[in-house]
């Protein structure tokens, strides 16, 4: 993710914390991480995970309707989620994104890559079709770099990961 030391990061859907954690790692005092999410079971063990580190905040905050926050970040995280929203709450998460960003800020995205279903080996299409919600099939066939370049995203780098199945994806936003 290329975090420097003083970036403001926005976790969305931050679950448990343990990404806000990993990141962490790479801030210095002047760093900050804001989770947002809803489920009060994941923020108290976010809060429970980080209550040591003054830097690390979460609230209560839905990241599929649009909202505005009282700052900008220069990086917006989120981690296996995306997937499993209908493509239209999608765009809604892609524009919180791109009005959370500072200029030049960057959209991260961990998920799956683009690929097709039917073609991929049985050892990974086998427990998606089982596991995977609905979404997650209608997400993997879409070419996210057209679509988020439609709300102001571009200069795009990934990695990919698993046999090329999963990807981290930065935008500039």
């Amino acid at each position: 993710m290329n975090i420097d030391p003083d970036d403001m990061i926005l976790d969305f859907s931050a679950g448990t914390g343990r990404n806000a954690l990993l990141m962490h790692k790479y801030l210095s005092g002047n760093g900050e991480i804001l989770g947002l999410e809803i489920s009060e079971q994941m923020i108290a063990q976010f809060r429970k995970k980080t209550e040591s580190f003054s830097n690390i905040n979460i609230v209560n905050q839905r990241i599929d309707q649009p909202f505005s926050l009282d700052k900008k970040y220069d990086k917006v995280f989120i981690s296996f989620v995306f997937h499993g929203f209908p493509f239209e709450i999608q765009k809604n998460i892609l524009s919180n994104a791109r009005g959370a960003l500072k200029e030049d800020g960057e959209f991260i995205m961990l998920d799956f890559n683009e690929f097709v279903t039917d073609e991929t080996p049985l050892y990974f299409r086998i427990p998606f079709r089982i596991v995977e919600c609905r979404y997650a099939f209608e997400y993997v066939e879409r070419n996210w770099k057209d679509i988020m370049s439609e709300f102001g995203f571009g200069h795009f780098k990934e990695q990919l990961f698993f046999h090329n199945h999963l990807r981290l994806l930065i935008a500039k936003g």
